[in-house]
């Protein structure tokens, strides 16, 4: 509870509510309420890479992503800005992998993509990048984004269908060329990195 207060104070001082490079997020779908989840557990089917989900609870830190750079694109350093129409990778905290999709089925719901983890420690393919679509100019905190996987321009997408074991309940993630609200993200628990300094982020979890 004292970051939570730490940070409302380090925000209304810092006047910013930008999302940023290296920062760590948790993404939570509009529609669901669930955030973006990955583990080591593989999926059965499609290409057998590691599963990414949707789950409602707010304290597994198996839902943090780390922000880095489009694989195509210069480094961005800690606490740069991402622009609306940036590309983007999220690296997953706990596995080092990328959020990641390609033209494998998606496991249950068969008319949409596959949504994996992929790669070793930050190391993919093109498939890991993520175009940031949002109304503003920059990412930030309070609005809502999809994310347009660059090399299919499917957007991802909570399908709402459930996995039974061995991750019962929870959502199944894909890729999807529907604008629902199903593709609408938006951060919630975070540690959000500032430009300029070395250690000066803001927390809303810890």
């Amino acid at each position: 509870m004292i970051w939570v207060f730490l940070s409302l104070i380090l925000e209304l001082v810092s006047g910013t509510e930008l999302v940023t490079c290296t920062s760590m997020i948790k993404l939570q779908n509009l529609q669901r309420g669930v955030r973006l989840h990955s583990h080591g557990v593989k999926y059965g089917s499609g290409s057998g890479q590691q599963s990414v989900t949707g789950v409602p609870d707010g304290d597994d830190v198996n839902s943090y992503w780390t922000i880095l750079s489009g694989s195509t694109k210069p480094t961005c350093a800690r606490g740069d800005e991402i622009k609306c129409g940036g590309v983007i990778r999220l690296q997953h905290a706990q596995t080092g992998k990328n959020l990641h999709s390609h033209l494998f089925t998606a496991p249950i719901t068969n008319h949409m993509q596959e949504v994996s983890a992929f790669g070793e420690e930050g190391k993919g393919d093109s498939g890991d990048d993520w175009q940031v679509v949002c109304s503003t100019d920059v990412w930030l905190q309070s609005s809502p984004v999809r994310l347009k996987h660059l090399a299919t321009s499917k957007y991802l997408t909570v399908s709402g269908a459930t996995f039974g074991h061995p991750i019962p309940g929870q959502y199944e993630i894909t890729a999807h060329s529907s604008l629902s609200d199903g593709s609408l993200w938006k951060p919630t628990e975070s540690i959000m990195f500032l430009s300029g300094s070395d250690d000066n982020s803001l927390h809303d979890e810890l």
